[in-house]
């Protein structure tokens, strides 16, 4: 039996982080798209309350505080007010960021949005300016990652106006080397699915390519909680956000994908689910069974899902944790190999620059080969990473 985890001094092996975050420059949209776009591109406009993000000529707005608290303590936290030059610039910035990394222990990380974390139609509904943001965004990523020797690992965000974009998008992101993609909606644009999506999938199965679902996106009902400046401060906000983070966004977009019929077709389908943690996996296993084996005949179920539910998330989902020493109790009622630790550096779920207190908070008395493999084996093999080491260079 391996020996039990109680120290960072043991791990021996790079980590790494399935789950981390850019804060995209306020001029990433202003410098790429055409002239045409600029007074309706992302960009970050003065409030009453501060810099905040400003999408379709201000159609909507966001603001960035939570999601740049990297070094800050609980007490300095605010959602708003933040600016660019008080934030980390490993933000944004690729040295800085690989000199967080070494301070915090981290090898390498899986890299999702800020501002498009709600999905591309945030952007505009207007098909040629989404697919220009789009197209800003993944290319402004590439190049923040190319000069990290592989440890800053890129994936590509899709549009949401159609499954001939998606694809478009998909094998653009293919051959510029984005390891995963993004998405916010079916492919074919829509919460539902479509036959017309099978081809999107198929194309996936296909170069084993991973497709991610991260908290906030793939909505039927977009989030409320931090309508206006007093949403953010409120103890409502405290309690969707705890929510969210105990899978309570995720429970929905994961039924609407388990019972979809999309994995029988495709049964090497890799989806990953961002951020939600993992504790909330069993229970929903479980009454996903139960319901499926009571129901299944009446509804003509049966006829199209032949496996049960549990089976196929265990065979075609991944997740990726921060805190949570409870689904970590439970990880042997998941599948194993399919769980992952994260930081959501530089966001308000981080620890940085102490995620190694964390490590020891969370894995404390997990054996040593299981935590090897949530927070270094399953993501290096899901992602390709082969050429990440099996140790470290000095170990």
């Amino acid at each position: 039996m391996s020996e039990s985890f109680r120290d960072i001094a043991s791990i021996d092996y790079p980590i790494i982080d399935a789950d981390a975050h850019v804060n995209e420059p306020p001029d990433l949209w202003l410098s790429r798209l055409p002239d045409k776009w600029k007074e309706r591109a992302p960009q970050t406009v003065e409030t009453e309350h501060g810099i905040v993000w400003s999408f379709d000529g201000g159609k909507e707005k966001w603001p960035f505080g939570l999601t740049a608290t990297a070094g800050l303590s609980y007490f300095q936290y605010r959602p708003m007010g933040a600016t660019y030059e008080s934030i980390r610039p490993g933000s944004f910035d690729t040295k800085a960021r690989l000199a967080d990394l070494d301070a915090d222990g981290i090898y390498a990380q899986v890299l999702y949005p800020s501002v498009t974390l709600k999905g591309a139609k945030v952007y505009s509904e207007e098909r040629e300016l989404q697919l220009a943001c789009v197209r800003a965004y993944n290319e402004w990523l590439l190049e923040f990652c190319a000069g990290s020797g592989g440890r800053l690992v890129p994936q590509a965000i899709l549009p949401t106006s159609g499954i001939d974009d998606a694809v478009a998008e998909l094998e653009w992101a293919l051959k510029k080397g984005h390891h995963g993609v993004i998405i916010s909606s079916f492919p074919n644009g829509s919460l539902d699915p479509a036959p017309e999506d099978d081809r999107f999938w198929a194309r996936l199965v296909e170069t084993e390519l991973p497709v991610s679902v991260h908290i906030g996106s793939f909505l039927r009902g977009a989030p409320n909680a931090g309508a206006g400046a007093k949403g953010w401060t409120s103890l409502r906000f405290v309690g969707k956000a705890a929510w969210t983070k105990a899978g309570g966004q995720t429970l929905d977009v994961v039924c609407d994908l388990l019972f979809s019929g999309i994995f029988e077709r495709f049964p090497q389908l890799k989806i990953v689910l961002v951020e939600a943690n993992i504790g909330w996996i069993p229970t929903l296993l479980e009454q996903a069974d139960d319901m499926f084996r009571r129901y299944r005949w009446y509804t003509g179920a049966v006829s199209e899902m032949r496996e049960m539910p549990s089976q196929v998330f265990f065979r075609n989902f991944y997740a990726t944790f921060m805190v949570d020493s409870v689904g970590v109790e439970l990880r042997h009622r998941m599948n194993l190999d399919h769980i992952m630790w994260s930081t959501d550096y530089p966001h308000s779920g981080s620890d940085w620059p102490e995620s190694g207190r964390t490590l020891e908070r969370v894995f404390n008395g997990v054996p040593r080969d299981e935590v090897k493999r949530m927070i270094h084996g399953n993501c290096k093999e899901l992602y390709g990473l082969d050429y990440v080491p099996d140790r470290l260079p000095h170990r």
